[in-house]
């Protein structure tokens, strides 16, 4: 046996479920559910479908607590470019793009794979960007308590560049602050480092 498996597992009832679902779909749009190509399609489809959505099961809160650790340290603390894969609520389509994080400790600071494991939470559900930023934003706030909090996230969006209004070269950000980064001085810090290429 290898020392390490990383293994997918699914809730049969459930697959089969969605899978029918997208079977119907297919036939619904005149695609044939039965030719060579497509007969899987539809538990493919199922499984990438609660792939994708699985940060409904997960709480981020407790991934926080998991690895909370009492440290003195008290300047700026950033992950960024932090690679992000959602589902737009409206369109079921993907947005994609990065996660700027930075808080301030108060006594304790956090493993830093916890932080792009809470944007994983958020973004693997049905989302909006607007909400994203907050969901990510509130959680650190309220779990870690630092003296402050800021998320900036920029994203591409397929049912503004398939669809609609078909923009391909667009972004969007949001950003959101609490507690020492509403002030101007520390926010402005913060948006030069993310900004700025250290290498």
């Amino acid at each position: 046996m290898a020392p390490y498996r990383n293994l997918e597992e699914y809730n049969i009832e459930i697959t089969n479920e969605v899978k029918d679902h997208f079977s119907k779909i297919m036939d619904d749009i005149g695609e044939d559910v039965t030719r060579e190509g497509l007969v899987k399609t539809p538990e493919r489809a199922a499984k990438a479908m609660l792939f994708l959505t699985q940060g409904y099961k997960q709480d981020a809160e407790e991934i926080l607590k998991g690895a909370m650790f009492a440290e003195d340290y008290d300047d700026m603390v950033i992950i960024k470019d932090i690679e992000l894969y959602s589902l737009c609520e409206h369109h079921m389509l993907p947005f994609f793009g990065k996660a700027h994080v930075a808080y301030i400790p108060n006594g304790h600071i956090v493993g830093l794979s916890k932080i792009p494991r809470v944007v994983d939470v958020f973004a693997r559900r049905l989302q909006v960007q607007e909400r994203l930023t907050h969901d990510i934003l509130e959680c650190i706030n309220k779990t870690l308590k630092p003296k402050g909090v800021a998320v900036v996230i920029e994203a591409a969006h397929m049912c503004m560049m398939m669809r609609g209004v078909q923009k391909q070269n667009s972004v969007t950000t949001t950003s959101g602050f609490r507690g020492q980064f509403e002030k101007i001085e520390t926010r402005n810090e913060f948006l030069k480092l993310v900004s700025a290429d250290l290498s």
